[in-house]
């Protein structure tokens, strides 16, 4: 990756994009269009449809034709299996392309865009194609007139909704093992991101996905998102978004058909620093990146910062000074450390928190301001906030942005009590080079992934997802395939 080829494609003309239905891009049901307005300039470079629920029924009966052909759910898995490796290959040959197209699309700095979302998707593909031909079925232990036999069978038409901050990564953790266990799949991308998903789809079935087995609906979650959700003949809807979407997806779970709704929702993940955390400097550094990086927009970003009394002031200073270092800069840029901010609403959002955290006691220490203004993108400095306390909005709702909250504790329950009081267990991290401490902390945190003496960077081979109001159900490794299949018993008398 060199910045000539980023600076080439960065200025590509992007028609305007169609709806992936039937394996096909294909004209919207209505005219209604959204523009697609880059967070990097705050200019329009292209537009997508803005679909409706006549769309929706159009993929959805697509996608059931498909399956119900079972040209795909009936296929050899080793079939599903080199198909699936050869989109995963096809992604790889184009993932700058799609880089530099999602980057104008979010915002993302390059560099992490690269590897977490063309990289990425293509490795979650290839796992769970890997893995389809190797997952076998059960006989029970019965006696020997009887023979109990479990089969696992996909559960037919899966709806995709993912969010904007990595919509191709979130969206191969859903769509990666839906494929492969033989489900068809609509997705409905979020409509601030939703460029990379549509070119996931082509390339899908350049790799000889069967017509309707991958279709793409664009258009606003009130609308799109809603008849999705809503629709009789969906038996399966995956989520990943705010706290709530996932309750209204639920509601409408109830007033449908009762479909399965997997849901990884919000976050407010403690980030808990010891004073006998083996490295303090590179604890600070690695906590820095595990809440600023694209500009805090990750689900499991280490958004709370508790810090032992003892090493407080040695720990901040070395924070202070990580984060004094980060450029925020052009995300097309390869010397950025940190993009723009996904839109001007999130913007906004972001820079309101910050002013209310002050106005209720939280001292800033650094950052919080809109910057680059010039370039009439959605730019914001990082922001420390001190002296926050579990009665603070900003302690227990999710800003999402590039809004890090601080505090003190004294000991190892302390700091227990601090971690889990917020109505969220997404993600967390300790830091100790106590061993005994690092296990007890990890039986004690409620959250489904911590972190030791890291943060971040847990592959596909382990689970992701959340406890308490950070959803339930588990993207990502083997566990994932639980969520797109269904278990039927075959009990026969011998």
């Amino acid at each position: 990756m060199q910045q000539a080829q980023i600076d080439r494609l960065r200025s590509a003309t992007v028609p305007a994009r169609q709806l992936f239905i039937g394996g096909r891009s294909k004209a919207a049901n209505g005219e209604a269009r959204l523009d697609v307005v880059s967070p990097i300039d705050g200019r329009s470079f292209t537009t997508i449809v803005d679909g409706d629920a006549q769309d929706i029924d159009l993929a959805i009966k697509q996608a059931r034709q498909a399956f119900d052909g079972g040209s795909w759910s009936r296929a050899t898995p080793t079939h599903r299996k080199k198909v699936l490796l050869r989109l995963a290959e096809l992604i790889e040959q184009h993932a700058l392309e799609i880089a530099v197209l999602g980057v104008r699309d979010n915002g993302t700095e390059i560099a992490m865009a690269y590897k977490a979302e063309p990289l990425s998707a293509a490795g979650t593909i290839r796992y769970y194609a890997e893995a389809i031909d190797k997952l076998y079925g059960e006989i029970a232990p019965t006696g020997r007139d009887i023979l109990g036999l479990v089969h696992r069978e996909p559960l037919g038409v899966v709806g995709v909704i993912v969010p904007w901050n990595f919509p191709l990564m979130i969206g191969a953790w859903k769509i990666g093992p839906a494929l492969a266990t033989g489900n068809s799949v609509v997705v409905k991308p979020p409509e601030a991101a939703s460029l990379t998903l549509l070119r996931l789809a082509e390339l899908a079935s350049e790799a000889g996905l069967p017509d309707g087995v991958l279709n793409v609906v664009t258009g606003r979650g009130a609308s799109a998102g809603e008849a999705l959700a809503l629709h009789m003949d969906v038996d399966a809807l995956a989520f990943t978004g705010s706290g709530a979407v996932g309750r209204r997806l639920l509601e409408c779970s109830a007033r449908s058909n009762l479909k399965r709704v997997h849901l990884e929702l919000g976050g407010k993940s403690p980030n808990v620093v010891f004073a006998d955390a083996p490295d303090i400097r590179q604890a600070a550094k690695t906590s820095v990146n595990g809440i600023f990086r694209n500009s805090g927009q990750v689900c499991v970003a280490g958004s709370r910062l508790l810090v032992q009394s003892s090493v407080y002031d040695e720990f901040m200073e070395a924070l202070l000074g990580a984060t004094a270092n980060l450029k925020v800069g052009d995300p097309l840029d390869l010397t950025s450390d940190i993009g723009a901010v996904s839109s001007a609403g999130q913007l906004h959002k972001n820079l309101d928190a910050v002013v209310r955290a002050q106005e209720e006691g939280a001292t800033r220490l650094t950052g919080g301001e809109q910057i680059r203004v010039e370039s009439g993108g959605s730019f914001m400095s990082p922001a420390i906030l001190a002296d926050v306390t579990p009665g603070m909005e900003l302690w227990r709702e999710e800003v999402f942005g590039p809004v890090l909250a601080v505090t003190r504790f004294d000991d190892d329950d302390d700091a227990v009590s601090l971690a889990n009081a917020t109505p969220y267990g997404l993600a967390s991290a300790v830091w100790t080079g106590n061993l005994s401490r690092a296990h007890r902390m990890v039986r004690a945190i409620n959250a489904g992934v911590v972190h030791v003496n890291t943060y971040g960077g847990a592959d596909i081979t382990v689970p992701l997802g959340g406890f308490k109001q950070s959803g339930f159900g588990r993207d990502k490794s083997l566990h994932a395939f639980y969520g797109y299949t269904d278990l039927k018993t075959a009990w026969i008398a011998l």
